[in-house]
């Protein structure tokens, strides 16, 4: 049995309905494609935990992990390691959204990710949003 990778995202929604996302940096992997901010879940750390601190970390946000809602999730195999996605919506947050680990950010309607590159375990949840609005 392959590793399990557990990994948070989340889409933050804003008053218009747009959501953010951010741009991988050159040297990581997928340098370039856009993504969910969000990150690895650490062991004994639960998801909402994983993404109050991922999210305080990359962006300079602060919010209450109740603040989450689950949406949908992606399973995808990753050669030895299988990645669990799990995609949260977050409708409200202090502070402005900054790149501190990502080479940009940009709000976009939901319809607006298919024209964007994005890593394949993202591009599921594009419908899920577009549903939503």
């Amino acid at each position: 049995m392959s590793d399990l990778l557990l990994v948070v995202a989340a889409a933050l929604i804003d008053g218009d309905g747009r959501v953010l996302v951010q741009q991988r940096p050159p040297g990581k992997p997928m340098a370039g494609l856009w993504e969910f901010p969000g990150g690895k879940v650490e062991p004994d750390e639960v998801p909402e935990a994983a993404l109050v601190r991922e999210l305080e970390e990359e962006l300079g946000i602060f919010f209450d992990g109740q603040a989450l809602t689950p949406l949908t999730f992606a399973s995808e195999s990753l050669g030895d390691r299988h990645l669990i996605l799990m995609l949260y919506t977050l409708r409200g947050w202090e502070g402005v959204p900054e790149p501190r680990h990502a080479t940009a950010l940009r709000w976009v309607r939901p319809a607006e990710l298919r024209a964007l590159a994005m890593p394949p375990a993202d591009q599921p949840f594009i419908a899920v949003l577009e549903a939503l609005t």
